[in-house]
């Protein structure tokens, strides 16, 4: 008889109201699909795809209680009450002073970027994002990546890889002097690392030492419930804690945050700037004018911002965040029984597969972990997205490739969307990836478009 686990189950906190068909195309046309493509998942048609984890953002199932709160929009132009419910929302979870709502995170990072950066000024983070940093270099400022070297190691078990580097940053600080730092953004469950928390030890300490210097801190918040959990489960004086009273503390050692409502907050669309400073919120409500909509819209529908407000509450729930990632570890800790090569430990959002491992024949500037997420699909109909090379992009000033030490594919785990069912095919699928791993090839790249190109760049087989 096969002996009884050791340890209990956990189970999603919600039940299944409403299913969307999923189809499985043949492996033929499913070749045919990713070479139209041009090997860049980013370019595929959902309807090509069986299990989709390009992303987490906008991808998640709203529950009963925020459709419920889409039939309660107010689509006033101006001073829609679903924009006071929000910003009450921000306000209680969050602790942020000022809100100005954003069609989606990046319209944030454009916002903040334009408000603080000046030409010729250094922004200092914990390891680069895509997005966030082309919104800094492109209001004249100078990413510098002072994250942990733990980070850029994904066999490293480091439980907070996500952490910064004090003597990095003190020795920036040092070098250019405080007047050249508009702020150190600081990202929790750092994305390009594997999704990896910063520890509340790490964030008080940043703080102190901005604070003897006169810098801000602004948070990319995108996942800092994801983050709060982990601090909760690993960090020591946290066990006892709700992920809700964690993720307050955390956010009272920065200064505001960016926001991608699309990732923890459980919408499909939608994103916020928070500020605690009236100077510069005045500033940033005279932007998001000009870029996103009136102060108290900022590019979302009424209904949206309802939806979002009650996306916030849900999200702090330490079920919901327990079975979130426990789906994603759950994947995670598979695959690497199965000695498939992937990030250590097993992040919050995401699994990430360590391409050079995968593909140790294929140089980097052949793009391995393009070449991996176009085998994945072409092998299952398992969409998911480089995070290496292609990703990194160009240096601004020389043009040539940014070589990061990470060559990665990110199988993200949409939240409320996949059964465990989901998770074993898609473990076996990777499986299967791994097993004819010494036939790959490389890709070159046909089409690079200007900015961000991980996005619409496109490729073919070497």
């Amino acid at each position: 008889m096969k002996p009884r686990p050791t340890k209990r189950s956990w189970a999603e906190p919600w039940k299944v109201k409403m299913v969307e068909p999923l189809r499985m195309i043949s492996a033929d046309e499913r070749r045919r699909a990713i070479a139209a493509a041009g090997y860049n998942t980013f370019l595929l048609r959902s309807e090509d795809v069986y299990i989709d984890l390009l992303t987490d953002s906008g991808t998640s199932a709203m529950s009963d209680q925020q459709w419920a709160g889409m039939m309660l929009g107010d689509e006033a132009y101006a001073g829609s009450r679903n924009f006071y419910n929000l910003e009450a929302a921000i306000q209680k979870y969050y602790g942020y002073r000022y809100i100005t709502p954003t069609h989606q995170g990046r319209g944030a990072e454009n916002i903040l970027s334009q408000i603080c950066i000046k030409p010729g000024d250094y922004v200092p983070g914990n390891m680069y994002f895509t997005t966030t940093r082309h919104h800094q270099e492109a209001a004249g400022g100078t990413f510098v990546d002072v994250v942990i070297p733990e980070a850029h190691d994904p066999a490293n078990e480091f439980p907070f890889k996500g952490n910064v580097d004090l003597e990095a940053l003190a020795a920036l600080i040092a070098r250019v002097g405080a007047a050249k730092i508009p702020y150190v953004c600081v990202a929790a469950t750092v994305n390009m690392a594997g999704g990896q928390p910063i520890s509340m030890a790490n964030m008080q300490a940043v703080r102190a030492l901005t604070r003897a210097h006169g810098i801000r801190i602004f948070l990319d918040a995108t996942r800092a419930v994801e983050n709060a959990w982990f601090i909760q489960q690993l960090e020591p004086g946290y066990r006892d804690r709700s992920v809700a009273s964690i993720l307050l503390e955390f956010c009272s050692y920065s200064d505001g945050c960016t926001m991608s409502g699309k990732k923890d907050a459980l919408v499909n669309i939608g994103g916020w700037l928070a500020l605690n400073d009236k100077d510069l919120y005045d500033e940033a409500s005279a932007l998001v004018v000009v870029y996103e909509g009136l102060h108290t819209y900022g590019g979302m529908a009424g209904r949206d911002m309802e939806a979002m407000a009650r996306g916030i509450a849900e999200s702090v729930s330490d079920d919901h965040m327990t079975a979130r990632i426990g789906q994603v570890q759950y994947l995670g800790e598979m695959l690497h029984d199965w000695g498939v090569p992937v990030v250590r430990p097993i992040g919050g959002h995401a699994v990430y597969l360590d391409a050079r491992a995968f593909y140790p024949h294929i140089p980097q500037d052949q793009f391995p972990a393009q070449a991996l997420a176009a085998n994945l699909y072409e092998e299952s109909g398992v969409r998911a997205m480089e995070r290496g090379i292609v990703s990194a992009g160009r240096d601004k000033l020389t043009g040539e490739n940014h070589h990061p030490k990470l060559e990665l594919v990110r199988l993200t785990i949409p939240r409320r969307v996949y059964t465990q069912a989901h998770m074993d095919v898609t473990a076996e699928s990777v499986a299967a990836v791994w097993d004819a791993r010494a036939s790959a090839r490389g890709l070159r790249m046909t089409y690079e478009p200007r900015h961000l190109r991980f996005f619409q760049a496109r490729f073919e087989p070497i």
